[in-house]
């Protein structure tokens, strides 16, 4: 009985020291099942710069306000704001280069970016990145910057051409709604 009690006791003593082994392994910069530190991305380095300058942000605008966690519980957003995009150009924009794969979009700054596609019977590849940036059908609200695959330059009557495709087609939009 005693032999067996010993046994148990020297068991319960190694399972004790394996638990606290991995225990610390895990609290330790290499961890006992980490490949290796890996090296972050230019996405995620610009992912955590935005992360950080949002929290900066929030951060000043508590310092501010003298926010509390009951803040958390109550609608305080802005009714007021509105997005300053004109929605006729922005589906103008996603209907013309439908042939180009979206690679971003962001509705409150105004900015579409895609990825590189070729035009319907077009030999050469494109990508685009669209800039609305305000409320007006007008021209001077429409931005598109074009770029060959491989870095090649476009010509400046290629991006006239796209963008007065994408104005047409916008006042189409706009004159189709009105009328309902």
């Amino acid at each position: 009985m005693k032999g067996g009690r010993m046994i148990v006791h020297q068991l319960a003593k190694v399972a004790l020291a394996t638990g606290l082994a991995l225990i610390l392994a895990g609290c330790g910069g290499g961890g006992l099942f980490n490949r290796g530190p890996s090296i972050p991305s230019e996405e995620d380095l610009a992912r955590k710069e935005r992360a950080d300058a949002q929290r900066a942000a929030l951060a000043a605008d508590d310092e501010e306000q003298g926010s509390t966690i009951w803040d958390l519980f109550s609608n305080a957003d802005d009714p007021n704001t509105t997005v300053e995009v004109n929605k006729y150009i922005w589906q103008a924009s996603l209907e013309v280069l439908n042939f180009l794969p979206i690679e971003s979009v962001d509705p409150f700054t105004g900015v579409i970016v895609t990825g590189y596609g070729r035009p319907p019977g077009g030999g050469r590849a494109y990508r685009a990145t669209i800039y609305v940036q305000d409320p007006a059908l007008d021209a001077r609200s429409l931005k598109v910057a074009l770029q060959g695959q491989g870095g090649g330059s476009v010509a400046p009557e290629t991006v006239r051409a796209v963008e007065d495709a994408i104005l047409t087609r916008a006042r189409q939009l706009r004159v189709r709604d009105s009328n309902l």
